[in-house]
């Protein structure tokens, strides 16, 4: 063969792989001569860094007695310095996302904050009131109470990011001013445990350190591609492994602070667990993905698109699903009020659904319910349950009854085993159905109590005769 037939036949294969090659693929570069190494990211930091602010939280908190409660030890302990408000500081970062003042951080930088200040990288500093704030996705959308035209970071959407890209980090570490480390794409799609409700994460290697918390991570266009959140460290600095919470999450906590304080997340009316490799070998799938659809609510949206239980669904909007994560993450960005194609696996056969993504509603007022706090359950919060109560507080949709929203620490109900999540359903062998039974039953003074507890599916007996206490299950 000659010369020009393999430069040829070269072109040809050279043609054919970029034919089948992602567009974002096709036009991404590596360096391959010294005067390309020697390219600087200045301008892209200099276009970037106006819209990255450092966030300083301050609350006020008060130390509590550990006699507080008790009329004997509190008589005599109860007040010696306690009582007394201290000032406590967070600091950490936000970027700017619409010219008016909008700013995304992360949750855990604000949390419990009574004032917010932002300040820019040219020195000015701004009060700032939180829009929104959502513990489950770690995000919070803050907004200035000073009318400032600001320069605002363009969004870019994160599902064109690509392992191996370039990224730059920029944030405000340990506090020593505004920082930027670059990286590249480690993995897309990753489970970080512990770290907001969805799991699903752009990795990065680019040095992320505390105070790096709600900072930009941006591409070479200086487009916004995910919020700094969390590292994987074993001594507390960057060790390589960060994970920024995707842009496309980013935007959906933008328009929900639009609607009101809480980020909308849509109501699926089913439950789901991970395919593991057994159940994957039971089913006859070549290897473990997507979500198994374990009940579905009467009624529901999956109940209308026609999804039953033993379904795995494999897809949404043709990306692919490898567990239940990443399902509640690609609903959430779909967003409330749009079209979810689905394609499932059904008792062997593959089928197709449309399912629409609604609110959860709230088909009984909640009636929050702080309890008594010299009653047997004092400390606790107290809600009826109703689809939003559930979505919120991470139980099956189509759990009724009265649910326990939050204990307070050295509570009664936290001395008499009560956690949050747990569904209250007896209190000394009387049916508890709603809020309102509560009350009454626990105005009483008595030495013995009997509470029956549904928590993750089991039900468990507190039982309570003075000093003596024996927890079971029935």
């Amino acid at each position: 063969m000659s010369f020009f037939n393999l430069k040829n036949l070269a072109a040809l294969i050279l043609s054919m792989a970029m034919t089948y090659l992602p567009a974002h693929a096709q036009t991404t570069q590596v360096p391959t001569n010294r005067t390309e190494i020697q390219l600087s990211f200045a301008p892209l930091v200099k276009q970037v860094s106006p819209s990255v602010v450092n966030v300083y939280a301050a609350r006020r908190a008060v130390q509590t007695s550990p006699f507080a409660g008790d009329p004997f030890f509190e008589r005599f302990f109860g007040g010696r310095g306690f009582g007394r408000p201290r000032d406590q500081n967070s600091l950490g970062s936000g970027v700017i996302v619409d010219s008016s003042g909008v700013i995304i951080t992360n949750h855990h930088v604000i949390k419990g904050a009574d004032e917010v200040k932002i300040a820019l990288s040219d020195g000015r500093e701004f009060e700032a009131e939180i829009v929104l704030k959502d513990e489950a996705s770690d995000l919070a959308v803050l907004k200035t109470v000073e009318d400032v035209n600001f320069k605002a970071i363009e969004i870019g959407n994160s599902e064109d990011s690509l392992v191996g890209d370039l990224v730059l980090a920029i944030g405000n570490p340990f506090g020593v001013g505004q920082t930027v480390t670059s990286g590249i794409i480690s993995a897309v799609a990753r489970s970080a445990k512990g770290v907001g409700d969805f799991g699903f994460f752009i990795q990065t290697d680019a040095a992320i350190n505390p105070g790096n918390s709600g900072g930009a991570l941006i591409d070479m266009q200086g487009r916004l591609i995910g919020i700094n959140t969390a590292i994987f460290s074993r001594s507390g600095g960057s060790n390589g492994i960060g994970f920024a919470i995707p842009s496309n999450m980013v935007n959906v906590a933008i328009q929900s602070s639009e609607l009101g304080d809480t980020l909308r997340r849509p109501w699926i009316g089913a439950s789901f667990q991970d395919v593991t490799a057994e159940i994957a070998q039971s089913l006859g799938l070549d290897r473990p993905r997507g979500a198994l659809v374990t009940g579905v609510s009467k009624g529901g949206p999956a109940d209308k698109a026609g999804i039953k239980a033993g379904d795995v669904i494999v897809s949404v909007n043709d990306r692919r699903i490898q567990h239940t994560n990443a399902l509640g993450y690609r609903l959430t960005t779909v967003g409330i009020g749009n079209l979810a194609r689905l394609d499932l696996l059904s008792r062997g056969r593959t089928k197709k659904a449309e399912l629409e993504l609604v609110a959860a509603p709230e088909t009984i007022p909640a009636n929050e319910t702080n309890l008594p706090r010299r009653s047997v359950l004092g400390g606790a919060l107290v809600a009826n349950l109703s689809p939003a109560i559930a979505q919120k507080i991470k139980v099956p949709s189509d759990k009724e009854g009265v649910v326990i929203l939050n204990v307070q620490r050295n509570s009664p109900a936290a001395r008499n085993r009560i956690r949050p999540g747990d569904i209250l359903r007896e209190i000394n062998g009387e049916l508890i159905s709603r809020v309102a039974d509560i009350e009454p039953l626990i105005a009483d003074e008595r030495r013995r109590w009997i509470f029956v507890v549904e928590r993750q599916g089991r039900e468990f007996v507190m039982d309570r005769n003075g000093g003596f206490f024996r927890q079971y299950t029935r």
